[in-house]
């Protein structure tokens, strides 16, 4: 049975969302996601969350990028939603805890959604590679579509998930005069959750 603070924490992210999504505002499952290498050297970029329930955020690249990497190495990982004009200052979301790969299924079925322009650019790019020109790209996405012509294209071997699989939730809600409103939901060591407010 889902922890029912966990449960809590899980619903406003949900209502927030889609309060994100109903004001019209571009891509609003946008995030950032902070990952750190086996020598704990930091790097955060922006991806778009593709799902979430209760086994947690799932985002998908390709094995070999740069989060990839550092995720192999360092199975950890904390998220950043900013929807800066909801409410009355902006709303953010913090998440942080350990990730784990989507199993083939999974990533397979997402990757059947994706239009088909976005499964060939993942079968031609190296991603986080250095590019010595941009032809070099256009010359390697021509390939694949030639070599899928006529047939779907299959999810590449090194093209997978991550879910990040929550430990901490904080819930910004901004204020004037910089008087905001903060929520923290914490996994304890126990096993279950807790909940408490934070000085601004």
């Amino acid at each position: 049975m889902t922890d029912r603070l966990y449960a809590e924490a899980l619903a406003t992210f949900s209502r927030l969302l889609d309060e994100a999504r109903d004001s019209g505002m571009a891509d609003p499952n946008a995030m950032a996601v902070a990952t750190a290498d086996a020598d704990g050297v930091p790097s955060v970029r922006t991806v778009l969350l593709k799902s979430f329930d209760e086994r947690g955020f799932t985002f998908y690249t390709h094995l070999d990028s740069h989060k990839g990497r550092d995720l192999r190495a360092n199975p950890r990982a904390a998220l950043l939603f900013l929807w800066r004009h909801l409410r009355e200052a902006g709303v953010q979301v913090r998440i942080s805890g350990g990730v784990v790969r989507v199993d083939d299924a999974e990533a397979d079925a997402y990757f059947a959604t994706r239009p088909r322009m976005s499964q060939l650019g993942a079968w031609a790019s190296k991603q986080s590679a250095t590019l010595v020109s941009r032809e070099e790209f256009d010359a390697r996405l021509a390939d694949a579509e030639a070599e899928f012509m006529g047939r779907e294209v299959p999810r590449p071997p090194g093209w997978s998930g991550f879910r990040v699989v929550p430990g901490t939730f904080e819930f910004w809600y901004g204020a004037g005069y910089r008087l905001h409103e903060r929520w923290c939901y914490q996994h304890e060591i126990e096993g279950h959750w807790s909940k408490r407010m934070l000085y601004p």
